[in-house]
C-alpha cells in the first residue's frame, strides 16, 4: 500500500516528504513528521494507535487505514480533541467500496421486513491480511446489523444461531479483496459481491483523503470526502 500511494501521490504532484517502515523507525521523530501536511497510516493493529498519536503531537492531520485496533477508537477520539488535531479513519479507501457500503446500506433497509431471508457475509483477503474479518467486513457487517435487528451481533464462524450474522473469512494469494453480502430463503438467493482487482483504488482514495484532510481539525470519514 505504501508504494501504491506514493506513486499516486507523487503522480499528482505531491511530495513525500518521510516514509517509515520497519527498518526506518529512528526516522520517526517529531522534527521529521513535522515537515508533512497529512501523514498516511498504514501499518498493523499493534502499531497504529502510537503512530496516531505520535503524528497528532507534532500537529500533524493522519489518514489512517490501518485496521484492528477499534476496541480503542474513542481514546483515539479524545485524544484527537485534546491535541485539536485531524483525524480520518477508512476501514477501506476505494471509493468502489464506499460505494459498496451505502448499497449494502440500502439494500438491508429494503430487505428488513422480509424475515424469511437469513444474510450472510463472506471476505477473501490476501494471506498477509492481519485481521480477520476484515474492517471492510466489518463495516458492512454494522450496515446490515443496524437494519436487520434480528441479527445482534456478528461471528467469524459458520452458526446456527439465528441472532448471529456469519463473516466467513478466507486468506487467498493474491486477492487484494472480495466482499460479498447473500440474503438466502427457500425460495432464492439475493446477493452484492464487490471485487478489488488490485491496490490501486485502496491507495488513490487515501490520497484523496489526505488532500482532504489538509488544514483540517476534527474527526471525519470518506462519507465526507465522497460527498455522500
Amino acid at each position: 500500500m505504501g508504494k501504491a500511494i506514493e506513486e499516486i501521490a507523487v503522480a499528482k504532484g505531491h511530495e513525500i516528504v518521510l516514509k517509515i517502515n520497519s527498518s526506518n523507525t529512528a526516522d520517526f521523530t517529531t522534527e521529521a513528521i513535522k515537515k508533512a501536511d497529512v501523514a498516511i497510516e498504514f501499518t498493523n493493529p499493534h502499531l497504529a494507535i502510537d503512530n496516531i498519536k505520535k503524528c497528532l503531537d507534532a500537529g500533524v492531520a493522519v489518514v489512517c487505514g490501518s485496521t484492528g485496533w477499534l476496541e480503542r477508537w474513542e481514546e483515539v477520539i479524545d485524544y484527537n480533541t485534546q491535541k485539536n488535531g485531524g483525524f480520518l479513519f477508512a476501514s477501506n479507501f476505494s471509493v468502489g467500496v464506499n460505494l459498496f457500503f451505502e448499497l449494502n446500506n440500502y439494500l438491508a433497509r429494503l430487505m428488513a421486513p422480509h424475515s424469511e431471508y437469513n444474510v450472510s457475509m463472506t471476505e477473501i483477503h490476501h494471506t498477509q491480511k492481519k485481521d480477520a474479518p476484515s474492517g471492510t467486513a466489518i463495516t458492512l457487517a454494522e450496515g446490515v446489523m443496524a437494519h436487520i435487528t434480528g441479527k445482534k451481533g456478528w461471528v467469524n464462524e459458520h452458526t446456527d444461531n439465528a441472532a448471529d450474522l456469519e463473516i466467513i473469512s478466507e486468506r487467498v494469494d493474491p486477492t487484494p479483496g472480495t466482499h460479498s453480502i447473500k440474503y438466502h430463503s427457500a425460495i432464492d438467493d439475493i446477493e452484492i459481491i464487490h471485487t478489488a482487482h488490485n491496490r490501486q483504488g485502496f491507495a488513490s482514495g487515501a490520497v484523496l483523503a489526505a488532500e482532504f484532510m489538509a488544514g483540517k481539525k476534527g474527526v471525519y470519514n470518506m462519507k465526507q470526502v465522497l460527498g455522500f
